[in-house]
């Protein structure tokens, strides 16, 4: 076990030397890498093959999803029609840890005469790959932490955080927010918090609305079909109250307590309230928590209640701090 934890601890600090010394030896050819992408008029075309190409894949994914448009190309399926997909606005981003994979030098002509824009990534300035490239980004590494120094580990450790330092930089310079990135990622965390509105999800049918002169276990009857734990009184169209289940077992411990009382007479009289259905989910789910609450009602600037937020509602739609 003790051998597997140094094995596991000598791998993460080789490869975390490779990447230091990949930053001390970064050039203005990282600076001109990323201007040539910033101007692209199209999209950045990522081509690979086998572990580059799967890192290469990687890297698209995160440029697509951080403003830069981007997708991935296999070199073989370009000989085979897939070139096709590239444009003259477009430019290519080719990876090969030696520069010269054959798979991958092949198409390079056909780039180069179609007058399309290359980065290269490779080991070797001198490199097949980098004579072809109008810039050339060196992702030499000095040791692979495979104890055979043959299967890529190291290098492509760097070559993937490269295409990270490259997307980060593309983002400083697009000025890109996390607005943007949540305009690209709408079903996560971020993008829920920021465009999910309480409009979106607040409950309007079959509320628990009972009248002020409501008899408490009838409200309570109410309570339990409406399934939100609380009872919601309205008089003349407009809310007057909530009855929670913490305030009937507060009630409870009253020694004038009446099953027969009115419901209305332990109920919150100022409950808190919204009365804007458009503010985001993220900021009811803020009232709510400050407030220690389980239920937000949300009514217009007159008082007509509107609907319902549950803080069980905000869970099961993903709203989260």
């Amino acid at each position: 076990m003790q051998n597997h934890n140094q094995i596991a601890s000598d791998v993460l600090r080789l490869e975390a030397a490779e990447l230091l010394s990949c930053a001390e030896r970064i050039d203005d050819s990282f600076a001109d890498a990323v201007e040539s992408i910033f101007e692209l008029k199209g999209k950045l075309v990522i081509i690979g093959v086998g572990k580059s190409g799967l890192v290469g894949a990687k890297i698209a994914a995160t440029m697509a999803s951080t403003g830069t448009p981007s997708f991935f190309i296999h070199p073989t399926e370009a000989m085979h029609g897939d070139l096709g997909m590239i444009s003259k606005e477009d430019g290519v981003l080719a990876i090969s840890y030696s520069g010269e994979s054959d798979e991958l030098i092949a198409i390079l002509p056909h780039l180069k005469r179609y007058g399309v824009k290359l980065i290269a990534m490779s080991k070797d300035n001198s490199s097949s790959l980098a004579s072809f490239a109008d810039i050339h980004l060196n992702i030499a590494v000095s040791k692979e932490a495979c104890p055979l120094n043959a299967a890529p580990t190291s290098s492509t450790t760097l070559t993937m955080a490269l295409g990270d330092a490259l997307a980060v930089a593309l983002m400083e310079k697009r000025g890109f927010k996390k607005e943007d990135f949540a305009y690209f990622h709408p079903g996560g965390t971020l993008g829920k918090r920021l465009f999910v509105k309480v409009k979106d999800i607040m409950r309007t049918k079959n509320l628990p609305i009972v009248s002020c002169e409501t008899i408490l276990k009838e409200a309570v009857v109410k309570m339990s079909e409406g399934k939100l734990g609380s009872v919601i009184f309205e008089s003349n169209g407009e809310l007057s109250g909530v009855l929670s289940d913490g305030d009937l077992r507060r009630a409870l411990m009253d020694e004038s307590f009446s099953i027969n009382e009115k419901a209305f007479k332990y109920a919150a009289k100022t409950p808190k309230i919204v009365q804007d259905e458009n503010i985001l989910a993220a900021e009811a789910l803020n009232i709510i928590e400050e407030n220690k609450i389980q239920l937000l009602i949300i009514t217009d600037k007159k008082g007509k209640i509107k609907g319902a937020l549950h803080i069980h509602d905000l869970v099961e739609a993903g709203i989260k701090k």
